[in-house]
């Protein structure tokens, strides 16, 4: 049993006279008794909770910034008017801290023998699963000074997915993608393996893709062009161990990886390129393999969803091992990790020669913006000490990614609103020089 607050003020009302005229037992126990009386029997009135049934419909994934809704449906069968303040509980992520009270709490009357609908509204602030906590229902009897209460399990789960906020950026990719694949009248063509047509000589091409025969019939300098390659195998591999757990700015660079590599993936999947996706720390968290383009992206943000930064150090060769079992041909691995000088020293250089012998590598990292902001501060001691620190930082960085070049790697370090651009470019590059 619940009291209400219109109990409590009852009872004070009745007392106050009470103490003023007749203080004593007597007094207290000929204003109370009436007031237990009716308290008893409004909590007799009131509908029972346990028979309450629920049942629940609604969405079941949303992108990470969106709105969903989950619609709960409370049924009532017992033969009693049900008035009440339900609370549809979820994980505090599934709303912004001010949001949470008017979104979670209902009032609610249901007739007796019907039923009625609540809807949630839910706007998570971050990915992965929500599952729904305990309905929990307070039933007032018809004056309203005493409830029963109780609590019900209604499970329901959201998978809050990754935003895909690089997305701006992939009609201007796939523009130049049409270029390098000749669907548009440009000077370049692409320079692959597969022969596209032939075109008049300009300036500027190389005398090696001359047609001599076309030029002896046509009176004119007739050149090949060649389409890029399609069908390659890209292997996008995201690095979640402690590096990945790291915040920048409000992005942990875990996220900011996955959005690169998803503009990546619908790139390369209109390409004509055949995208897998691989998630490891000391195990495999996570894989896409085998996925058609029209599947592949669904597929991706599903399996990116639930994925945390394990507070742990990479396996890197585990990493190498699982990278070379998923691309057993070869194929683009790009490797989404940090370039922490240790890391990449001590884990990923004894074991590059492995991936690059066979593969193209292509490493992308998260940079710092914060960083470049300290490097150019200046104006008092502390401000210098601070360029200081963050210049020899950038420098570590230069001297890691060369050290990654010298292996035949492409480097890519940029910060998270460049990193998905700057990744999709590094790809059309590899493409257009053929070296898929």
């Amino acid at each position: 049993m619940a009291l209400t607050g219109r109990s409590a003020l009852l009872a004070a009302i009745g007392s106050l006279p009470v103490g003023v005229f007749a203080p004593g037992w007597t007094g207290m126990l000929a204003v109370n008794a009436p007031l237990a009386l009716a308290i008893l029997c409004d909590y007799a009135c009131a509908a029972p909770v346990r028979k309450l049934q629920f049942t629940r419909s609604g969405d079941t994934s949303v992108r990470l910034g969106d709105a969903a809704t989950v619609s709960l449906t409370v049924t009532n069968p017992s033969n009693r008017r049900l008035r009440a303040q339900l609370r549809d509980a979820w994980p505090p992520s599934s709303w912004s801290s001010e949001a949470e009270q008017a979104a979670s709490r209902h009032p609610l009357t249901v007739p007796a023998g019907e039923r009625s609908r609540l809807t949630t509204p839910l706007r998570p602030t971050r990915r992965g699963d929500r599952q729904a906590d305990r309905v929990t229902v307070r039933s007032y009897g018809p004056l309203g000074l005493a409830a029963r209460q109780g609590s019900h399990q209604v499970p329901w789960s959201v998978r809050v997915l990754p935003p895909f906020t690089s997305r701006k950026h992939l009609p201007s990719r796939l523009a130049r993608l049409r270029e390098l694949d000749g669907r548009t009248s440009v000077l370049t063509r692409g320079e692959g393996t597969e022969f596209d047509s032939l075109r008049e000589y300009v300036p500027g091409d190389d005398t090696r893709s001359i047609d001599w025969r076309a030029t002896a019939r046509n009176n004119n300098v007739a050149v090949r062009t060649w389409r890029p390659e399609r069908d390659r195998h890209v292997l996008i591999v995201l690095d979640t161990g402690r590096t990945a757990a790291g915040r920048v700015g409000d992005v942990p660079r875990l996220d900011a990886a996955m959005d690169a590599g998803l503009l990546l993936a619908a790139l390369a999947s209109r390409a004509g390129d055949r995208v897998d996706l691989l998630a490891y720390d000391r195990r495999v968290r996570a894989r896409v393999q085998g996925r058609a383009a029209g599947e592949l992206l669904p597929a991706l943000v599903n399996a990116m969803a639930p994925l945390e930064a394990s507070l742990i150090e990479t396996d890197a060769r585990g990493l190498s091992a699982a990278a070379l079992t998923h691309a057993p041909r070869r194929s683009l691995i790009v490797l989404l990790t940090s370039l922490d000088t240790a890391a990449v020293e001590e884990g990923l250089l004894p074991v590059l020669p492995q991936l690059t012998q066979r593969h193209t590598v292509l490493v992308a990292a998260v940079a710092d913006p914060y960083i470049k902001h300290m490097a150019a501060a200046r104006g008092d001691v502390e401000a210098v000490y601070a360029s200081a620190a963050a210049a020899q930082t950038q420098e570590q960085r230069r001297r890691t990614a060369d050290k990654l070049r010298r292996h035949g790697v492409t480097v890519v370090d940029a910060t998270p609103d460049e990193l998905a651009p700057a990744l999709a470019d590094a790809y059309l590059d590899l493409k257009a020089a053929g070296r898929l």
